[in-house]
């Protein structure tokens, strides 16, 4: 008991929030000074490319195991995190985006159009770039209000069709080396998670019945 007041009391610290936002922060960070210092390999452009594009996975990754770790080790202080995680999902994946805008398209809107048409694995991570895009510009109490919380949370739920898209993104990148070892990786991850909810869900079901047995006996 004292060990889980102490992780509430940690995470709630008025440091924590600022902490969170810096260690999120490092990958960027690190990415630009190898820009810069020129530490990024024989082809840096391709290195920010697929840097900026796996940190987006990992961040969506870290978005679906709040949940699960915030119940399973009974720490609710976690979900305070989970709206800056999904922030800095969107931050990443539009640097990536940016990033092969500039670097591989020189900005050219009339390549990247055709690009993204002639290209299935870039179609499929230009379609998770932009159902993020709600998710992130809904990620405010105001829009939660303005939505109404059902909506909302069903408008959020899209992460995990974006979390799968990601993933197809991913695995249709490195099918052209036949190096599929991160994307097994990422893949059972993210089974794991949403295994977990599909569990949570059915588990609710079950005890649906008895907790409105439960209420219409108490009303008797």
């Amino acid at each position: 008991m004292n060990v889980l007041m102490s992780r509430q009391k940690a995470l709630m610290h008025p440091a924590a929030k600022p902490l969170v936002f810096l260690l999120c922060l490092l990958p960027f960070i690190w990415l630009l000074y190898g820009a810069v210092a020129n530490q990024l390999g024989a082809n840096p452009a391709e290195a920010l490319i697929r840097a900026t594009g796996d940190w987006t996975l990992r961040f969506i990754c870290i978005v679906l195991a709040v949940t699960p770790l915030r119940v399973v080790s009974a720490t609710p202080a976690l979900a305070r995190f989970r709206r800056m995680l999904g922030l800095f999902a969107y931050f990443y994946v539009v640097v990536h985006l940016l990033s092969y805008s500039w670097f591989d398209m020189g900005f050219d809107v009339a390549d990247i159009v055709k690009d993204i048409v002639k290209r299935p694995f870039i179609l499929v991570g230009f379609l998770g770039f932009l159902l993020l895009t709600p998710l992130a510009a809904t990620s405010f109490n105001a829009a939660i209000k303005a939505l109404g919380a059902k909506r909302w949370q069903l408008l959020h739920k899209l992460v995990y069709l974006i979390a799968g898209l990601g993933l197809l993104h991913f695995f249709w990148m490195r099918s052209g080396k036949n190096d599929f070892a991160e994307v097994f990786v990422y893949a059972a991850i993210i089974a794991v998670l949403l295994g977990w909810r599909v569990r949570q869900y059915l588990k609710k079901k079950r005890l649906q019945p008895n907790l409105i047995r439960r209420s219409q006996l108490s009303k008797q």
